[in-house]
């Protein structure tokens, strides 16, 4: 199932737009909404989605994209990394399978912690990553698993979309 762009997209568009620059890599790119942003900056923009109706849209769309998880069929490095995560924890009452655009894990977190296990290889020395996630993903481990990979972060904004859920955008480096 392919992530149609909510407010999570507008939001980190807005970094998007502010830093990415020479070679771009999108994870889980969706409906492709942030490479487009990401081609106002540069030529050299590349997608990974995990879901075979998304990567076809976007390559309808003129978009360099490739059908992966995470990194793998991924050979070089990046400048920036641009990662909207499914970030929330998993309803029991729900298909994973149906809903993983959604779901980042039974805590919300897990595929977060995976992608930060291996994006080293694929980070240029001085690049950075651009992060977006939920309060309801448990912001305190998020920072610690950015931490455990020894990334540094600053918090680039935190919108409140509604009373019980907060929207973090995170710009990570070295």
């Amino acid at each position: 199932m392919m992530y149609e762009p909510r407010e999570d997209t507008q939001l980190l568009g807005k970094y998007v737009k502010k830093f990415a620059r020479d070679k771009v890599l999108e994870i889980g790119c969706g409906s492709g909404a942030l490479m487009k942003i990401a081609l106002d900056n540069t030529s050299r923009v590349e997608g990974v989605d995990i879901d075979r109706e998304a990567v076809d849209f976007c390559r309808e769309q003129k978009l360099d994209v490739k059908r992966g998880d995470l990194f793998n069929d991924i050979f070089r490095k990046f400048d920036i990394i641009i990662f909207n995560p499914p970030y929330l924890p998993q309803d029991p009452k729900l298909s994973f399978e149906d809903n993983r655009d959604l779901f980042g894990g039974k805590k919300g977190w897990e595929t977060i912690e995976r992608f930060f296990s291996e994006v080293n290889c694929f980070l240029e020395e001085k690049g950075s990553i651009l992060l977006l996630f939920s309060s309801l993903t448990d912001k305190k481990k998020v920072d610690s698993i950015i931490k455990k990979n020894k990334f540094n972060f600053e918090e680039l904004e935190a919108q409140k979309i509604s009373s019980k859920e907060t929207l973090y955008v995170y710009r990570c480096y070295r």
